[in-house]
C-alpha cells in the first residue's frame, strides 16, 4: 500500500526559542496532520516564521501588524517541504526535492493528469509515465520505484489535503494560545498561501472561483 504525508523540513527551527518546539527527527522531516502534538505544531510554526524571515523573539510581541507588513512586502508565505510517498510493502520512500516548497504541493495534480512536472532536486523525485501507471523514484532512474495509477495518485492527493487541513485546525488552536495577537490573520494566511482547504476541481488543481 502506498501512503502520502505532507512534510516540512525542520532545519530552520534549530535554536528557535520564542515558543516550545519538539526535538527534531533524524531525517529533519515533520509530517503535518491533525494528530500532531502542540510541540510539533510549534516546530512547524517556527519553521514558517524563520524561513520567511519574520522576526520573532517572544511570541507575545507578535501582532497582526507584523504579519500584514511582511505579507505586503513579500506577497506570500513559503516553506521547505512537500509530499512524501511511501510504499508500506517495499518500504520505498520518495521525499520532496530541494527548492520545491510546500506552497507548490498541488503541482502533483499535473502528474496525476499525465503531465511532466518539476518537483525539485537533491534529492530529485523522478517520474515516469507508463500508460496510466506512474513510477516514482528518488534520485536516479536505477532507484527502486513506487508504482501507482493516476487514479490512485488523485486519491492520495485528496488524503494529503485532509492531513494538511488537520494541521491547519491544530495551528488555529495553537495560535489562539501562543500568538493571540495575530491568530486569525495567521491562519487565514496559511490557508491562502499554502492552498490548504480550497476544493479541487473535477480535473484536479484549484476549483474555479
Amino acid at each position: 500500500m502506498v501512503i502520502v504525508e505532507v512534510v516540512l523540513e525542520t532545519y530552520d527551527a534549530v535554536d528557535f526559542t520564542a515558543w516550545p518546539i519538539a526535538e527534531p527527527s533524524s531525517d529533519r522531516l515533520l509530517a503535518l496532520s491533525g494528530r500532531m502534538s502542540p510541540a510539533d505544531v510549534g516546530t512547524a510554526m517556527a519553521v514558517i516564521f524563520s524561513y520567511n524571515n519574520i522576526p520573532v523573539t517572544h511570541a507575545a510581541d507578535l501582532t497582526e501588524a507584523h504579519l500584514r507588513q511582511h505579507l505586503a512586502e513579500t506577497e506570500g508565505l513559503i516553506a521547505p517541504g512537500g509530499l512524501r510517498f511511501r510504499d508500506t510493502t517495499t518500504n520505498v520512500n520518495v521525499s520532496p526535492g530541494c527548492c520545491f516548497g510546500l506552497e507548490n504541493w498541488r503541482d502533483w495534480w499535473d502528474v496525476a493528469r499525465g503531465q511532466e512536472s518539476w518537483l525539485g532536486h537533491d534529492p530529485t523525485p523522478h517520474i515516469t509515465h507508463v500508460g496510466h501507471v506512474i513510477q516514482l523514484r528518488q534520485n536516479d532512474e536505477d532507484s527502486p520505484s513506487i508504482e501507482i495509477t493516476r487514479g490512485e495518485l488523485s486519491s492520495l492527493l485528496t488524503a494529503a489535503q485532509q492531513h494538511f487541513s488537520g494541521f491547519l485546525d491544530l495551528a488555529q488552536q495553537w495560535a489562539a494560545i501562543t500568538t493571540p495577537g495575530l491568530a486569525d490573520r495567521l491562519i487565514s494566511a496559511l490557508d491562502e498561501y499554502f492552498m490548504i482547504t480550497e476544493a479541487f476541481s473535477s480535473s484536479g488543481g484549484l476549483a474555479t472561483r
